[in-house]
């Protein structure tokens, strides 16, 4: 891993490939088959992804929920002389205490340490106050909300779906249903696992009827996922770091799967960090249910020590999970397959098409 560069894991995409609105119907993707094995790719559907699996294969899910995150606030301190300032958008990105979130600011450079930021409703009330306690780089702030009864749900009132950047339009209604996956549950992600945005419930109960293990795991996903690697080479990459959990229903179905043999299969990089972060935590022992957080960076190189076949969608250049995605199945290879893919016309990122590696 040390001798290679961010730029090595870059490829041409023409813009009209990254996927601005879901599929009509979800489940109605595009899936590009990769072997690791044999580089064979192949050109499929979603829909056919049974036929890769078969009984006693343990697929993993991300059950996370996407909270409306992106917030829009008024500043309450200007300066004499200071012009006004229109609205400033709040991304929230991390809860790190009691009533305290990490949130990017834009525009942030007027946002000072001590300010108070409000967070009316359309009607105007207010119904969010926060207080600027730090101020970091790129619009980095730690706020400190003032208390309120149901904080999520006033989220749910005023906030909106925060759709990465790379899709050009507002968040509409229909977002707040499509860019969750159906099996969504804890409440904590600001960025959808987007390989899960493919499953329908239908789509579960024909692998479960198959024989196919079904099992959940948390990892809240940040806004980590989409900020640029600000370095040039992989050795000096240090990523944000995300909550998971891992419950007793997920530790013991993953340790009876390694010690039958049975082929794990992770749906989404997201999952594929929390698993072979616990796998690292174990140390070679079993699995044991716990809570924690992590910031594991996965690259070529690097051992996979439970994650045997992945699910995951096509990841922006020069991106730490298109280096986790090379990781586990060749630069080479994922590169050549990403040239088909864009010249097959595949749609890339969040609502794009998918691919399983095996």
């Amino acid at each position: 891993m040390s001798d290679l560069l961010v730029s090595d894991f870059d490829f041409e995409l023409p813009e009209e490939l990254i996927a601005q609105q879901p599929p009509t119907e979800r489940g109605a993707s595009r899936m590009m088959t990769l072997n690791r094995q044999t580089g064979e790719v192949q050109d499929a559907s979603f829909i056919d992804l049974p036929n890769f699996l078969k009984p006693g294969d343990l697929l993993v899910l991300n059950d996370s929920r996407v909270i409306p995150a992106r917030l829009y606030a008024r500043r309450t301190l200007r300066r004499e002389k200071e012009k006004p300032t229109g609205r400033i958008e709040v991304m929230l990105t991390e809860p790190v205490g009691e009533n305290q979130w990490r949130a990017l600011v834009r525009p942030g450079r007027k946002v000072a340490i001590g300010e108070r930021l409000v967070f009316p409703a359309r009607t105007g009330e207010i119904l969010l106050e926060a207080d600027v306690l730090e101020r970091g780089k790129f619009g980095d702030r730690l706020l400190e909300f003032a208390p309120v009864d149901d904080f999520f749900g006033i989220l749910e009132r005023i906030g909106h779906i925060p759709l990465p950047p790379y899709i050009h339009r507002d968040d509409a209604t229909e977002d707040r249903e499509r860019y969750q996956t159906v099996y969504s549950n804890e409440k904590g992600s600001v960025a959808a696992p987007t390989a899960g945005l493919h499953f329908t419930s239908e789509m579960l109960e024909i692998l479960v009827a198959r024989g196919v293990e079904v099992v959940r795991v948390t990892l809240h996903v940040g806004l980590g996922t989409f900020a640029p690697l600000r370095v040039e080479r992989l050795d000096e990459v240090k990523l944000h770091r995300e909550r998971y959990t891992l419950t007793s229903e997920a530790a013991d179905a993953l340790n009876c799967a390694v010690s039958e043999g049975r082929l794990i299969v992770a749906v989404g990089t997201t999952v594929v960090r929390t698993l072979e972060h616990c796998a690292r935590q174990a140390a070679g022992s079993p699995l044991k249910p716990h809570s924690g957080s992590t910031e594991i960076f996965i690259a070529p190189g690097f051992e996979f020590r439970l994650v045997q076949a992945v699910l995951t969608n096509f990841h922006l250049p020069q991106s730490s999970l298109l280096m986790l995605v090379s990781a586990f199945a060749g630069r080479e290879q994922v590169l050549a397959a990403y040239r088909r893919a864009v010249q097959g016309s595949y749609r890339f990122f969040s609502y794009g098409d998918c691919m399983f590696i095996y």
